[in-house]
């Protein structure tokens, strides 16, 4: 009787307020990331962004169905891995994310590959903004890049907020940082969060990162990435970090340790460290990653996680889950830029009598025949007495076999030009003495022919110059490539020194003319 007359109450009486809670409201958030240039499924029919369109247009009516307000976002580094995508400067990825419907993209450490311009270039081929709040022009330490963006669906606000790892100042090519820096992006994400609540009324903010996920913070030599994020926010700063960079499928199991037993088409945990959510789609679009939130007086909740895998085989050759069909209309709007790069790319070059080792676990521990071949036709091309690259700059195999113009641009994406420098002994020595200490498992490991010396206990010793010992008043020539020339890597910035001349040829290219003069390649003599 008292709850019956309370309500008649509250009818007539404009001043009483019954307490009732917010509705509920339902958020997906799929994701990809580390697309590099993989805009066409490969050789197996494995992925391609009209197959993944497929499964986006589905996901996203789906989850509309359901009243859900559905986002697509991408981790970021979308250049640099494939030769007719890297041909035509990543154009057909970045159109082709456009027909997808991504809401936004985290700016990745390749989008830096290319000068500038070439990335202004990309951001008017996107229909959706490219994000990095950590990336400052040095002189007055303003944004040089959006650094967020309000996206309002089915009546929640969300903000994106981008990040970038902090080793893109040394990983990528110097020459085309300009006066970029990298700050440190906790202290940044805190700063402008607090500038958009101050700002808009937003539902859920989250971060679109490319800063890498490491199990615990164990981060070794990289710069700290999405758990050391994670743990230095104050609790509520942000809901979830969609990542990429470290280029792994994101699962835990449920006491928080990597799954190592995941595999395509297994259930995939994300992980969650400080009250937020972390997760990252492997590679190359080979997943998109599913979130499924539930969104009740401001508390957000995850429904469910999965990783769908696109078109992936498994080692029967059967597609895992069933094939995707890949969707006609992006095909064919793609099918013109592979057919280009197919044409520029086709046709032998040069022949090696077997394989050569080009993979990360190799080239960045131990010395490869592959490298001693790089480094010999740098050094043909500059007539050098040695030379040296870093081994993070190697990026692909050779299979025994013709080679072609493509196994070369895998090889080789990045478009260095080839330089020289003329050293004396003890000028040498001392640069020596930094280039040799690079630790294994660094992008930095140096690679190196013509060249040999002792590292013990942190003294280098016996250094050799063609097997006859440095002398310190002699007269060296060493080709290097202009990323490590310039600092790339954090190797020393050489460029401004006396004896430095730079040439207009690339890795690439004198790879290719060397190849073409000398093959057949026996590699057992490198």
């Amino acid at each position: 009787m008292r709850i019956i007359f309370t309500v008649l109450l509250c009818t007539f009486l404009s001043s009483c307020q019954l307490t009732s809670s917010e509705p509920t409201q339902y958020l997906t958030v799929l994701h990809t990331n580390d697309n590099h240039g993989r805009f066409w499924h490969n050789e197996d029919g494995e992925y391609g962004m009209a197959a993944r369109k497929t499964l986006i247009d589905k996901l996203r009516s789906q989850a509309q169905q359901q009243g859900h307000a559905v986002l697509l976002l991408s981790g970021g580094d979308i250049n640099t891995g494939i030769p007719e995508s890297d041909l035509q400067f990543a154009e057909p990825d970045f159109k082709g994310m456009s027909l997808l419907g991504y809401d936004a993209m985290a700016i990745g450490n390749h989008e830096f590959d290319n000068p500038l311009d070439v990335l202004d270039k990309q951001q008017n081929w996107s229909n959706f903004p490219l994000l990095s709040a950590n990336i400052l022009h040095a002189k007055d330490n303003s944004h040089a890049y959006q650094p967020y963006t309000i996206i309002n669906k089915q009546g929640l606000s969300i903000a994106v907020v981008g990040l970038t790892t902090t080793d893109t100042a040394k990983i990528a090519n110097p020459e085309y940082l300009g006066d970029l820096i990298f700050v440190e992006p906790s202290k940044i994400l805190t700063s402008v969060v607090k500038s958009i609540r101050a700002n808009h009324a937003v539902d859920a903010v989250i971060a679109v990162t490319h800063m890498g996920h490491f199990h615990n913070a164990e981060h070794g030599i990289n710069a700290p990435g999405d758990v050391t994020l994670a743990r230095n926010l104050a609790p509520n700063t942000i809901d979830m970090i969609i990542g990429g960079h470290s280029q792994e499928p994101v699962c835990v199991t449920e006491r928080g340790q990597a799954d190592k037993d995941f595999a395509p088409g297994k259930s995939c945990i994300p992980d969650q460290q400080n009250g937020i959510w972390i997760m990252q789609a492997h590679e190359w679009g080979k997943y998109v990653g599913k979130a499924e939130f539930k969104i009740k007086d401001g508390k957000k909740s995850l429904i469910s996680y999965e990783l769908i895998p696109v078109n992936l085989k498994d080692d029967k050759g059967q597609y895992i889950n069933g094939y995707i069909e890949p969707d006609q209309k992006l095909e064919a709007f793609l099918q013109p830029y592979q057919t280009f790069g197919e044409q520029k790319l086709k046709g032998s070059v040069g022949y090696v009598d077997n394989y050569l080792d080009g993979k990360r676990s190799t080239v960045r521990f131990t010395q490869s025949k592959l490298a001693a071949l790089i480094i010999k036709a740098q050094m043909a091309a500059v007539n050098a007495d040695f030379g040296l690259i870093s081994g993070g700059g190697i990026r692909h195999s050779i299979k025994a076999g013709d080679v072609s113009y493509k196994d070369i641009l895998k090889v080789h994406p990045f478009k260095n030009r080839i330089t020289v420098m003329q050293w004396k002994g003890n000028e040498l020595l001392d640069y020596l003495n930094t280039v040799t200490r690079f630790p294994p498992d660094s992008g930095a490991y140096m690679q190196y022919y013509g060249l040999s010396f002792d590292l013990v206990n942190g003294q280098l010793t016996n250094v050799m110059i063609n097997g006859e010992a440095l002398d310190i008043n002699a007269q060296y020539r060493m080709s290097i490539n202009s990323y490590n020339a310039a600092g790339g890597d954090g190797y020393p910035n050489i460029t401004q020194l006396a004896g430095f001349k730079s040439t207009s040829i690339t890795d690439a290219q004198v790879l290719k003319d060397y190849l073409e003069k000398h093959s057949p390649i026996n590699v057992g003599l490198l």
